[in-house]
């Protein structure tokens, strides 16, 4: 069963952001667009890609109006000493949920048993709570938080213009589609 359009189910975990141990929970994804971006672990040589990738972007996050959330199977104390010790990761202004009991890659669906650790899994959750677009995928693969934003703000458009569609290749402000028996196969 594909999670989009269901319901982040209920979740309390910890995390470091910006000098603090805070938690986080699906409460606290409600009334905003949030992004979480699942990697493997901390003290790996791709995943601080994606972080500094993440905080390069995070601006543009920020200002559509969406909180940023790396995910691993860490500890919050351990994403302490990553940030402190990584360039790249100490980039990031967005907090850094450890997930040690698996409680948030299981309910995503990312996690891998055997190994303990998670797959590079990325989903945008509305203000509502529900999970709009997921994206899972092998680890050795990195990812473009670019396309990522592209499909927040396509999220973000089509949640706010009820009929419309946003063709392959949106970006903000270009022309969507108003799908209708007049455009099959025409298109």
């Amino acid at each position: 069963m594909s999670l989009i359009n269901t319901q982040v189910q209920p979740f309390k975990v910890n995390a470091f952001h910006n000098g603090k141990f805070i938690e986080v929970t699906d409460e606290s994804l409600k009334g905003k667009w949030s992004v979480l971006i699942f990697m493997p672990a901390a003290f790996t040589f791709n995943c601080p890609t994606e972080i500094e990738d993440a905080a390069n972007n995070y601006a543009e996050f920020q200002k559509a109006g969406a909180e940023v959330y790396i995910v691993t199977t860490d500890t919050h104390f351990s994403h302490k000493v990553w940030h402190e010790t990584s360039p790249a990761v100490g980039k990031a202004q967005f907090p850094l949920i450890g997930d040690p009991t698996h409680q948030l890659t299981n309910a995503f669906g990312v996690h891998i048993a055997e190994e303990g650790l998670a797959l590079r899994g990325t989903f945008i959750i509305n203000p509502e709570g529900q999970i709009k677009t997921l994206e899972i995928h092998s680890n050795e693969i990195a990812r473009d938080v670019g396309e990522t934003l592209r499909k927040l703000k396509a999220a973000q458009y089509t949640a706010a213009h009820p009929g419309e569609v946003c063709p392959a290749k949106w970006k903000e402000g270009e022309k969507t589609l108003a799908p209708s028996l007049d455009l099959v196969g025409k298109i």
